[in-house]
Parts: structure tokens; sequence; C-alpha cells
């Protein structure tokens, strides 16, 4: 029987040799947006080591205040040139790519540079930790306006637009982390008595159908989607199937061909009487092929950056856990496996799952995961 991690899958324009996606992970190298030149050899080697799809980390949209720091790279203007290189060469290995467009709202440089005018949905936003249990204020600047909220969809169409043009494979929408779109998704940060907040999917959706608009039917969006926050790990947007179900069936509507499903941990149920995890429950609800993801290739008793303040010890993508990852593709619970840390540490992680010798992992500490790999 054919190892499911490696069958080929395809969805309109995105066709892949394999199951595996690389995570949109940011490496911090892109000063005023420019992604650093390494950024190609970065993608490429990637693409090498068998990656079937790999998912550009965070890069803003053509919009005032849409970076998440000054290091983000851009997904506009000069910064395009970089983005055409490193997919001619992620192509020329055989891989596919699709860039993560984002506007970061209040998460980002706009939390440090006020005023807040135009970046949240209520002007409402939590500032705190970035992660850990520091305690959490709230702080409420200016609503989004109309025009606002028209100017920022305007942004993700030209961003899906320029990313068919540059010859990538698809596009992924940031609807995530706590990022703009998710904070009209997020109760707690979208408290307005208009259809936007009424309809919390209805911003999320006018931007896919804005980017479908832009692309045509044949173009894969890709739409990245979580409960949890950068800021809060216990946040929810949907508390039972229910509610999921009716934030879904928007995005769908307007054009969305797979769900990104960012979890922690691929084999923790989302919801009480059922093993599916978050991409599991999407997939089941939306019809729509999903990503699922969280913690694949490290021992599942490993600590986790974030819950204790330090960085994950790894031990190897262990037998048990990539077993179970599989039985659950064969379940078809959900499509593609999402994988974070075991691939920005060794750029052949694929490969070597595949040719059964994948070695024991060490720390993933900084050292571990630094530039140039």
């Amino acid at each position: 029987m054919m190892d499911s991690l490696f069958q080929p899958f395809a969805v309109k324009s995105l066709r892949l040799r394999n199951r595996i996606v690389m995570a949109p992970m940011s490496q911090g190298r892109a000063p005023d947006g420019q992604p650093d030149a390494r950024y190609v050899d970065h993608f490429r080697k990637r693409a090498e080591g068998e990656t079937g799809l790999i998912i550009a980390g965070s890069s803003s949209v053509d919009h005032p205040q849409a970076g998440f720091d000054d290091d983000e790279p851009h997904f506009h203007g000069t910064a395009l040139a970089t983005w055409s290189a490193i997919v001619e060469q992620v192509h020329a290995t055989g891989g596919a790519i699709v860039p993560q467009v984002s506007h970061a709202g209040l998460q980002g440089l706009a939390a440090v540079a006020p005023p807040w005018a135009g970046m949240a949905p209520s002007g409402l936003w939590m500032k705190g930790a970035q992660v850990g249990t520091a305690p959490v204020s709230e702080q409420r600047g200016v609503p989004m306006t109309l025009d606002e909220i028209d100017g920022v969809v305007r942004s993700f169409a030209r961003a899906a637009a320029d990313a068919q043009a540059l010859g990538f494979d698809g596009i992924e929408i940031h609807g995530g982390h706590g990022f703009l779109i998710d904070q009209f998704l997020w109760s707690h940060t979208n408290q307005r008595e208009d259809r936007y907040g009424t309809e919390r999917a209805r911003f999320a959706s006018e931007i896919v159908a804005a980017c479908r608009a832009e692309v045509g039917p044949e173009f894969a969006i890709l739409f990245r989607f979580s409960q949890f926050k950068m800021t809060d790990y216990g946040a929810r947007l949907a508390h039972t199937p229910d509610e999921l179900e009716a934030m879904l069936r928007p995005l769908v509507d307007a054009g969305v061909d797979v769900f990104d499903c960012s979890q922690r941990r691929f084999w923790r149920a989302e919801f009480p009487g059922s093993t599916l995890n978050l991409a599991g429950w999407v997939k089941a609800l939306s019809g729509r092929p999903t990503i699922g993801g969280g913690s694949v290739g490290l021992d599942p008793k490993a600590l986790e950056y974030g819950e204790t303040g330090i960085y994950a010890t790894a031990a190897s993508a262990s037998t048990a856990t990539l077993d179970d990852l599989r039985a659950r593709l064969d379940r078809e619970e959900f499509d593609l496996v999402s994988i974070g840390r075991a691939i920005l540490a060794d750029p052949h992680w694929a490969r070597k799952v595949r040719a059964g010798t994948i070695e024991a992992l060490q720390s993933y500490g900084p050292e571990a995961l630094a530039w140039p790999e």
C-alpha cells in the first residue's frame, strides 16, 4: 500500500506530488519589507527536500500598517521581484508554492503606532505578552469605516492578481492568529453593530470573493484559519460545530478551495464527543479539503514554546505519531499535513520520511532554526 503521506493531491491550480506542506513561518529577514536574497535558497532547499507544498510566511498586502513587523516581507512593489525568483526556483525542483498574504491590523505595527484608527473592526484589541500568561488589558481605538474596509478588501484582491501573474500555484489568505481578518471573526474584538458585526464572516468572505473575481475560477484560494490567537491560546471563534459551520459557509460560498487549519497539536479533539481535530471538523462541515497539523515530527510529550516559555526539546518523528497521522489521512479526516519546526530545522525532512531514514532531531532552540537553513 502506498504511504498516504506521499500520495499526490490536486485541486484546481494546486497540483502536489505528496501531502506534506511546509507551514507558513516568517524568517524575519526582510528589512523595510524587502525579502533577503537568501529567501530564494531557503525555499528552494525545502522543495528539493520533496516538500509537496510550500506556504510562504506571512507577507503584508499593499495597505497602510498591514505589516506585522518591520522585517516582514511585503507582497507588493519592488518585493515582487524576489518572489518571482522564489517561484522559479521552487518550480524548477518540482515543488509547488503559494504566498500567504495578510494584514496584521492591531496584531502588528498598528498596536505600537497610535492612533489606531482604521486598524480593527471595533477599535478594540488586547495588549499583552506575545505568548504565555502575562496579564492582558483591553484598549480601544477608532473602528474601521466602511471605506477603510473596502480599501483592505481591494488590497487583498491586488495581491491575488499579483500572485497569479508571478506564477504561484495559488494563494493563501491569512485569516487566523489574531490578524485583522481574524479580529473580525472573533467576538471579543468584533463588537460592531452593523452587518460586519452581525455577520462576523462578512469581511473575510468579501476578501475571498474579491480575490476570486481577480483570479478566475481555477486559481486555488486557501484560507488560514485558527481558533487560538498569538496573544491567547485559549481563545475560540466557535464553541460548537454549529457555530463553526455558520462561520465557514460564507467562506465556502465566496470561493475558498482549501482551509488551512492551524492547530497546536494535530491529535487533539476539537469538540466533545468526537476524535476529529479542527481540520477534521472543518472538512466535514465545509465539504472542502483541509490542511491539518500541529507538532508533527515532535515527541507529543515534548515541551512547546509558548506554554512554558522555552523551546521544545524534540525526539524523532516517532513511529506512533506518524502512524496516527497516516491513519487520519487514510480515514480522509483531512487531506494535507502541515509541518513547521521539523522542516524548518531539516529541509530534507520529507525525503527522509519517504526513504525511512529520518533520524532523531536535536533540540529546537533558536540555534537549530536559525538562518540560513
